[in-house]
């Protein structure tokens, strides 16, 4: 089954009762038993939902996968992985990372004897240093939020093959549609749904997707054990949003292009970073291992200060200001004051997060008129 055709339909089925060609909301807490232990498959939605279930079928289907797991966020999603680990156990990651993951894993996890460790991973020679035998984890994040660096996942798959250990990817900002790392040899793929996947700015969601029976198991006892799960509405919202998910990320894409190579000759434009660009350092990698490219583009300007993308941003007519990204309209923010705050100044110029980055989620909006919404608001630099 292609993929187009698995959007719409992997994990779905007509409702038995009704017939009903889009899964219910099963806006339920309990199931009645014929005896105990005795259920049609489900008995308490923390541990088990319909329409959460036909999501997470859905989801594990476009990810070439074989279970998948819904959380109440992307978040919560990451928090079910790490506990995964014990107490001296270490990750190596990239250092350029999404502010909300650096905070987890340093604020949260890392009090509780997990240790953190964060380097370039364009050579994979880096992350073989930085191993040893506690290492249990690989973390990826490819392109990487905000800097759009391209990790070469099936390199990689191969350090974690000889480590012995997991690789996990964040695929958020690809999506299934445009790159699939279990195909690639990741164990586990995390998903903020919140953005591509929902697609419409109105759900908070996470998921995990693994092919790995022992990896899944532990997913399940714990998503059921710490009971952070995402509500049917949700994954009702969530479902709907997956349902064109082919025809967004190709849309996204091809504005992304248009807004990169815009950007690439305006006078008050320093960088761009797109993978799609030839320019960009990973986008020969970024060519092999993804079908094409984003709708994420990143931009620093000449006047390398926090004032001056903050003047862009406030003159902004159709791009919002504003967190998250993946939905239909245009959304621009400031990451180092924004979705990077958490991590620390030095460490986010370190990774590339300069002050006048602008992190822009190219919507499906019109080009004509989100090209002359950017032209506008750069006049003011």
């Amino acid at each position: 089954m292609k993929f187009a055709t698995k959007a719409i339909h992997a994990g779905l089925r007509p409702d038995p009762a009704t017939g009903a060609v889009m899964t219910p909301v099963y806006q339920v807490s309990t199931y009645v038993q014929d005896a105990v232990g005795e259920h049609k498959g489900y008995a308490y939605s923390r541990t088990g939902n319909p329409t959460r279930a036909a999501l997470e079928a859905n989801l594990a289907a476009l990810e070439n996968g074989t279970r998948g797991a819904c959380f109440a966020s992307g978040l919560a999603a990451i928090d079910c992985l790490l506990k995964m680990l014990n107490p001296g156990d270490e990750v190596v990651s990239t250092n350029d990372l999404y502010g909300g993951s650096y905070r987890l894993f340093n604020t949260v996890f890392a009090k509780y004897g997990i240790k953190f460790h964060y380097t370039r991973m364009d050579d994979p020679s880096e992350v073989k240093a930085l191993m040893n035998s506690k290492t249990k984890l690989i973390w990826v994040e490819t392109p990487t939020n905000p800097t759009m660096k391209i990790i070469d996942i099936a390199a990689m798959a191969e350090v974690a093959r000889e480590g012995k250990v997991i690789l996990a990817v964040d695929n958020t900002f690809a999506t299934p549609a445009l790159q699939r790392p279990l195909e690639l040899g990741a164990d586990v793929v995390m998903h903020s749904v919140t953005k591509y996947l929902g697609g419409h700015s109105d759900v908070v969601m996470g998921a995990l997707v693994t092919a790995d029976e022992n990896i899944a198991a532990e997913m399940y006892r714990i998503q059921n054990s710490s009971g952070a799960v995402c509500g049917p509405q949700d994954a009702f919202l969530a479902l709907r949003g997956v349902k064109t998910l082919h025809l967004r990320m190709q849309r996204h894409g091809e504005n992304g292009m248009h807004i990169a190579r815009f950007l690439l000759s305006h006078k008050a434009v320093d960088r761009v970073y797109y993978p799609g660009l030839e320019s960009h350092p990973g986008h020969e990698t970024a060519k092999r291992q993804m079908e094409s490219f984003t709708g994420m583009v990143s931009f620093s300007l000449k006047n390398d200060t926090a004032a001056a993308a903050h003047e862009v941003l406030k003159r902004f007519k159709i791009f919002s200001l504003a967190e998250s990204l993946g939905g239909v309209e245009s959304l621009a923010g400031h990451p180092a004051a924004m979705t990077h705050a958490s991590v620390p100044a030095d460490l986010r110029r370190a990774s590339g997060v300069a002050d006048s980055l602008i992190r822009l989620s190219v919507g499906i909006e019109d080009i004509e008129d989100l090209i002359a919404d950017l032209d506008a608001a750069l006049g003011a630099v």
